[in-house]
């Protein structure tokens, strides 16, 4: 059973669906974007109970706990048994920001070209005579 309890941290890392596939934690293991003790972790590296790893995904900057070892990928609702979320409250409030000030792409209303009732207006305005 020793060997059972053996765990990479990139399959970890996959397992608790901090990322999608186990190829873009190793990804992430190798660009220096998972750091224990705030050196970077490699992906081979064993995974034990009480490590804290700073993991930044696309999406966010994590802080975890590893709470327990999960060998393979399990829904969401198990997953999340397996580790603590310790990210610091600026960090969230950050996100948080982010995502109320999240630009679409679109045009604001009343912003911009202007209407052609209101291009009419000007060039009525203007003394334009076309």
């Amino acid at each position: 059973m020793a060997e059972k309890e053996k765990l990479r941290l990139d399959k970890y890392l996959w397992s608790i669906r901090l990322f999608k596939t186990r190829s873009a934690a190793a990804a992430a293991c190798d660009a220096n974007k998972v750091k224990f003790n705030d050196a970077p972790a490699k992906a081979a590296r064993t995974v034990q109970v009480g490590d804290e790893y700073e993991v930044k995904t696309e999406a966010k900057r994590w802080r975890i706990k590893v709470t327990g070892l999960l060998h393979t990928r399990q829904a969401y609702s198990e997953a999340i048994k397996y580790y603590e979320d310790i990210t610091p409250p600026e960090e969230l409030e950050r996100i948080q920001f982010q995502a109320a000030s999240f630009h679409t792409g679109k045009r604001l209303s009343k912003i911009g070209r202007p209407t052609k009732k209101e291009r009419r207006d000007l060039d009525d305005f203007m003394g334009d005579d076309e």
